[in-house]
């Protein structure tokens, strides 16, 4: 999925590094998980921040700023571990067609209104509406996540 990158907020990566931090001491932070996926070139663990969104049965993650490092290494690994706390999961990570991507990104704003915030200010949306995240589809990814058979 080709796309221009966005320039996320300068403060997201120290906030990141702090969220990882707290998380790996085994505090669990709301919504909040870490992804880890091999780097696409490096092949090591790369770890993120995400809001994981449950709807209709599934669990999603979307990918807030086009062009992302993050996103590209989840694209390129397929999988993951998934963790909260003190627990670990390995995932699937199955990236959306555009047509399947929109319903995701339509309810969105409801599902994790910290997302739309951080959208908001770095100029991706400019209302956080469902019409406006629906559009973002074939721009920012979405992830399925799955559980991994093995």
């Amino acid at each position: 999925m080709p796309t221009a990158k966005v320039t996320p907020p300068r403060w997201l990566k120290p906030m990141n590094r702090v969220f990882v931090g707290l998380q790996r001491t085994g505090l669990k932070l709301g919504g909040m998980y870490l992804l880890t996926v091999p780097g696409r070139k490096s092949g090591k663990p790369r770890t993120t921040p995400i809001s994981l969104m449950e709807h209709e049965g599934g669990r999603y993650v979307v990918g807030g700023f086009p062009g992302a490092d993050w996103v590209r290494n989840a694209s390129a690994a397929k999988a993951g571990t998934l963790t909260c706390g003190r627990r670990h999961e390995r995932v699937l990570l199955v990236e959306l067609p555009v047509e399947q991507a929109r319903p995701i990104l339509r309810a969105f704003p409801e599902k994790v209104p910290s997302g739309v915030s951080m959208m908001t200010s770095a100029g991706i949306v400019e209302s956080g509406s469902p019409d406006e995240f629906e559009a973002l589809a074939g721009r920012c990814a979405v992830f399925r996540i799955d559980p991994s058979p093995a």
